[in-house]
């Protein structure tokens, strides 16, 4: 009986273990989570677009990614930035980050038993990147075309990636098409062929096939 026991008290403590790192692992910087940092970031410099290397900036650069510790760091850098303190402030983009991060656990258990369902993550992946929404995936490709086109890391005030941000989770209509082009026509001076609105009208093309 004593060896029994022992041997059921070395195990649990390590399944916990597993458990929890695979449940912290899952919290990813998707579209929920940039709009969650862009609405902290408006309640400090009160306009609709993400400031040039501001913590919206700071969080597109890593979408699709695992949230950790560098990535709220960088949030934190961008936060900075406009506020000019060391310390975050309180319900800012940082404490939003830190918050997500917290709770992950809880929201991304129902996440994995989501995924479960589904009997593979990719799967699942797979369909909302072509469901006609801007999401995370969408908005990466845009900011890599506008990369492409200005030879910079972040997005520029008022350009395509700026401009595809006020419409992600929405459907991608002419509205927003015609948003993602005006953004791109103030870097380029005209639409670009495979440039950013290619990529928008490209994941649009792809929902309807």
């Amino acid at each position: 009986m004593s060896f029994l026991l022992r041997t059921s008290r070395l195990a649990s403590p390590h399944f916990t273990r597993a458990f929890t790192t695979s449940t912290m692992m899952s919290v990813k910087v998707d579209s929920s989570f940039i709009s969650r940092i862009t609405a902290a970031e408006k309640t400090i410099t009160n306009t609709d677009e993400p400031a040039k290397g501001g913590p919206t900036a700071a969080a597109q650069s890593h979408v699709g990614q695992e949230l950790t510790s560098q990535v709220i760091h960088d949030i934190t850098m961008g936060e900075r930035k406009l506020t000019g303190k060391e310390h975050a402030i309180q319900n800012g983009p940082t404490s939003v980050a830190q918050s997500i991060l917290t709770a992950g656990g809880g929201l991304n258990n129902n996440k994995n038993n989501s995924n479960t369902a589904t009997s593979n993550n990719n799967v699942g992946s797979n369909a909302a990147q072509h469901n006609g929404i801007l999401d995370s995936a969408t908005l990466s490709k845009i900011t890599e075309k506008e990369k492409e086109l200005t030879g910079e890391d972040g997005p520029v005030k008022g350009g395509p990636t700026a401009q595809a941000q006020k419409h992600v989770g929405e459907k991608i209509t002419s509205e927003v098409l015609h948003d993602i082009t005006e953004g791109e026509k103030k870097i380029a001076g005209e639409r670009v062929k495979g440039g950013p609105t290619s990529a928008a009208q490209s994941e649009l093309g792809k929902s309807r096939s």
